[in-house]
């Protein structure tokens, strides 16, 4: 039995929320989490630090929420009377009309949260978290459109393809190719992408190679390249990542992190970044995303049937055009936001259990709970979030938790 337009769409949610709820179960850390210790901020921070966190984060976070408002209000207002003509002549040939429309929907979308961006960047400039001058920051927010404008324009000319091809089902390759474009990002980005906007350079010999080698062996990880990036020709704030996958996998650390934290800071960072390739974490992710993606795209579509009835996308006798784009995109931007707030939930664990494994092969929680402060401190963060923030938005476990996980480590031990 073949469900119409309409009927699918509540089976879609009930499948996307089922989808995401198993496979962030499954791929949950079953061991290596300390429980955090419950803790007060103010024992570590004075009422100026939090104040200024809160002042300066409070208003980012409304700024950001806007941003994303104002691009989903944009992709629903052309969704909803999109610029017919234009879209009709691209129509004609509808791959490279698909192309056209999905760049000028990303630049769009650039322009519009443009003023929101611009004013989270002044303030970051004001706050000393941020090390650019409006020029700067202008170049690289080009080459980002750029780019994003690039990968929209093949994401519509691609959807066009499938849409047209497969009418009715065109969620299942869709599926395929996210995921596939989610291998590939991993892969190539840290060799193609990343050096547009820093400078990579091999961790020279010294004491930080040394420890991110010994701490290496002593946790049976094969690390990589080890590399330094130039963070700080546009940030003051410290951080390190792990990223790339076979021949491209690296462990990133930013020089401000290099130059400004004690060593011993340091190998808790190294040895954080170490637990994600000991739990093969990139992996992991990309399994999750494996196991949604489906869902995440059958869901896609009954949103955008739903929205774009009236130009025949939930009509499997006609072969729709670019019109029904705009429409897409908003149900794309939808669901991402939806299931990007559930993958988090893995997310925090995964970095609850990084956190626990530095502790376990450095055995030093007085100096990762000053590094927590000091962080906090350097990035301007707030150490106690909004909770409804958190669950949406929150990658990492907050500053009151991650100090939670030391203090357990040192009661236990």
């Amino acid at each position: 039995m073949k469900l119409r337009a309409g009927s699918r769409l509540p089976l879609a949610i009930v499948v996307a929320v089922a989808a995401a709820a198993a496979a962030t179960f499954l791929l949950r850390p079953r061991s290596g989490l300390i429980e955090p210790a419950a803790v007060d901020v103010k024992g570590y921070f004075t009422a100026f630090q939090l104040d200024r966190a809160e002042d300066f984060r409070s208003v980012q976070r409304l700024l950001g929420v806007g941003a994303l408002v104002a691009g989903t209000a944009t992709l629903a207002l052309v969704a909803w009377r999109p610029p017919r003509r234009a879209l009709e002549r691209l129509g004609r040939r509808p791959l490279l009309g698909g192309a056209v429309a999905g760049g000028a929907l990303s630049l769009l979308l650039v322009v519009v949260e443009l003023p929101l961006s611009a004013a989270s960047h002044d303030r970051s400039v004001d706050v000393g978290l941020s090390t650019q001058s409006w020029l700067p920051w202008l170049g690289d927010l080009t080459k980002s459109a750029g780019i994003d404008a690039v990968f929209a324009a093949a994401g519509g000319a691609l959807a066009m393809a499938l849409i047209r091809r497969f009418r009715r089902n065109w969620w299942a390759p869709a599926a395929v190719v996210i995921v596939a474009f989610g291998v590939i990002t991993i892969w190539l980005f840290p060799i193609v992408i990343d050096p547009l906007f820093n400078k990579f350079e091999p961790l020279r010999p010294g004491p930080t190679r040394s420890d991110v080698l010994e701490l290496a062996k002593e946790a049976g990880v094969d690390v990589g390249e080890v590399y330094r990036v130039d963070a700080s020709r546009r940030t003051t704030a410290a951080n390190a990542y792990v990223g790339g996958l076979g021949k491209t996998k690296r462990v990133v650390l930013y020089d401000n992190l290099i130059t400004s934290f004690p060593r011993d800071q340091m190998r808790l960072v190294v040895a954080h970044e170490l637990g994600h390739q000991r739990h093969n974490d990139l992996l992991r992710g990309l399994l999750w995303l494996a196991l949604v993606a489906p869902a995440g795209t059958f869901l896609a579509q009954a949103l955008a049937e739903r929205f774009a009835r009236r130009d025949g996308l939930a009509d499997p006798r006609r072969k729709p055009g670019p019109v029904v784009l705009p429409a897409v995109a908003l149900a794309i931007a939808i669901v991402s936001f939806g299931l990007g707030a559930a993958s988090n939930v893995l997310s925090r664990q995964v970095e609850a259990r990084a956190d626990a494994f530095s502790l376990q092969l450095t055995h030093d929680p007085a100096a990762f709970i000053q590094f927590q402060r000091r962080l906090a401190l350097r990035n301007v963060s707030d150490p106690d979030p909004p909770a409804l923030t958190q669950i949406l938005f929150g990658t990492h476990p907050t500053t009151a938790e991650r100090i939670g996980i030391g203090e357990a480590f040192k009661l236990s031990h």
